[in-house]
């Protein structure tokens, strides 16, 4: 039988007027993988706090039946990490300066130098690169106790978890199986609601016929003529008010049969946009945005050179490549305005009716905290606010949020909006650094969709390899100084380097089969002693056959 490590009953936590979580009950067993999935402000880091003991609840009990180690989304770690995790990761000293990948692998090596039989997660993939989510999916696959994983990367989602937790409404719903299982299930439920409203909406509109249809019948009912005599008149009255009572009365039943129709909430969905986004100010050229280096340098180290760089108009292109490699310094140099320290040496042409617009990874500065959602999302834009409520309600920020100021919004919702409000701008060509950062599952599948439909270019920088495939209809590569431009997804590039593995593996066992069979025949010619030439000839004809066959291939 599984262990119990944690239950929770009644579990209620209020953040002023507003209920942010009330759950009935959970538990979490030895050996379990959770994955909890919610809007960004649904709650999932005050769950895990609580969870942790980090926070105490308004209501209800918690009982932790052994330890817990939490890796936090942000700030610095308190958990020393072991020489071993530490090089695994590589995982910095602390001190001033240290970018956020590099924070990032500071607090999982710490947290994973433990031995706690509860690990709770908290976006652990934020600002790594592909080979430390690689490595971090490795460590959390082969933790002994259980894992409950917070996480935008639905592939790690997809990896690790076999058991999701929905966090909506401050409510918690437990499915069994994995994320795809989630997806399937959540997508039958949203299926049968709408079903269940479309006929909640049918039997409303009928009723409401029939009711105004025993309204007319009502008045259809002529009154006696006035020429009529006395006994026909009172004959032609009792039918007359008979009738009208049972117009009347049937009215009524059918009024009380609205009223008893148990009412079906419309689900939510996602607004159309009836325009392309970044179209409106198109530009004429083939190419937006071009650069000509021979480096890019950080500090007088050369992170690229002699590189040369050329984005289509009406392309998006991914930069990939690995923590430090110079993407995010790319990107600023492309923009026009370096990071400290560092400098282009070359040449970069933005053609002249290209707009720019950048997302920064510390894109809160962009945004007014006291002005409203709505606000800052049309600060530079000459769109309505139709237009605007729909690129935010994409984005899932909705209803009377959009009327919130910024400084009382989660730093998942200030992303969305610093997304909504580039946009929305007069910009037609984007950089985007790490958009996905902070960001919940649901918003990022709309984000994938807004970007996929971008009639401007694209630039992004995100680790997320769903995300990117989705987007990415090129690929730049940082790697080893050098920059490669591929024209065609990640998908494709991958396949592509798989190809070329395969041919260059072939190749090395040709070329050893080549020098085994010239090693053959010069025994075959001067046998050494012990040699017998037959089993010699054998081998030969097998080798010679083998390498007629990898040729062919």
């Amino acid at each position: 039988m599984q262990k119990l490590l944690i239950e929770a009953e009644h579990i209620v936590k209020r953040y002023g007027e507003r209920t942010v979580l009330d759950i009935e009950a959970l538990r979490v067993y030895d050996g379990e993988r959770v994955g909890l999935i919610g809007e960004n402000g649904a709650g999932k880091s005050t769950l895990l706090a609580i969870l942790a003991g980090e926070l105490t609840p308004d209501k209800g009990t918690l009982r932790r039946y052994g330890d817990a180690t939490v890796i936090h989304q942000s700030g610095e770690t308190r958990l020393k990490a072991s020489a071993q995790m530490a090089s695994e990761f590589r995982a910095p000293q602390a001190r001033e300066g240290l970018s956020g990948g590099e924070q990032t692998r500071r607090r999982i090596a710490g947290a994973l130098s433990g031995d706690a039989p509860l690990l709770l997660a908290d976006e652990p993939t934020t600002d790594l690169d592909a080979a430390g989510v690689a490595r971090l999916r490795q460590r959390l696959a082969d933790h002994a106790g259980a894992l409950i994983l917070v996480s935008h990367d639905r592939a790690l989602l997809g990896a690790l978890c076999t058991r999701i937790w929905y966090l909506e409404d401050g409510r918690l719903s437990d499915f069994p199986g994995g994320y795809a299982d989630f997806q399937t299930e959540l997508q039958r439920r949203r299926d049968r609601r709408q079903f269940e409203y479309d006929q909640y909406r049918s039997e409303q509109s009928r009723i409401r016929a029939a009711m105004q249809q025993k309204a007319e019948w009502a008045a259809s009912v002529k009154k006696a003529p006035k020429r009529m005599g006395n006994s026909e008149a009172r004959l032609h009255t009792r039918e007359y008010t008979n009738a009208v009572l049972r117009q009347s009365h049937a009215k009524h039943t059918l009024q009380r049969r609205l009223e008893r129709l148990e009412k079906v909430d419309r689900p939510r969905d996602l607004p159309d946009i009836r325009m392309a986004l970044g179209a409106s100010n198109p530009i004429a050229a083939k190419v937006a945005l071009s650069a000509q280096g021979r480096a890019l340098r950080a500090g007088g180290r050369a992170l690229i050179s002699d590189f040369s760089l050329a984005l289509p108009t009406g392309s998006r292109t991914a930069l990939v490549g690995k923590n430090g490699c110079g993407k995010t310094t790319l990107l600023r140099a492309l923009r026009g305005e370096p990071s400290p320290g560092t400098q282009l040496e070359g040449r970069l042409r933005l053609n002249p009716g290209a707009k720019l617009g950048w997302f920064d990874q510390d894109h809160a500065k962009a945004l007014d905290f006291e002005a409203t959602a709505l606000d800052n999302a049309m600060a530079d834009s000459s769109l309505d606010a139709s237009t605007a409520r729909t690129v935010l309600a994409r984005l899932n920020l909705r209803g009377d949020d959009v009327f919130k100021p910024v400084r009382v919004l989660s730093g998942g919702e200030r992303a969305k909006i610093a997304l909504a409000k580039l946009l929305l701008s007069d910009a037609n060509v984007l950089l985007l650094d790490e958009p996905t950062n902070h960001l919940d599952v649901f918003t990022m599948e709309a984000l994938e969709k807004l970007l996929a439909g971008y009639g401007g270019t694209l630039m992004l920088v995100s680790h997320d390899r769903t995300f990117v495939q989705a987007v990415a209809t090129r690929v730049l590569t940082v790697q080893g100084g050098a920059l490669t431009a591929f024209e065609g997804t990640l998908e494709q590039l991958e396949a592509e380097k798989s190809r070329d593995r395969e041919a260059e593996k072939r190749q090395l066992e040709i070329t050893a089969l080549e020098m085994r069979l010239a090693a053959l025949a010069g025994r075959m010619a001067a046998p050494r002693k012990g040699d017998r030439p037959e089993q010699l000839s054998a081998e030969y004809d097998a080798m010679a056959q083998r390498l007629r066959e990898m040729k062919k291939t």
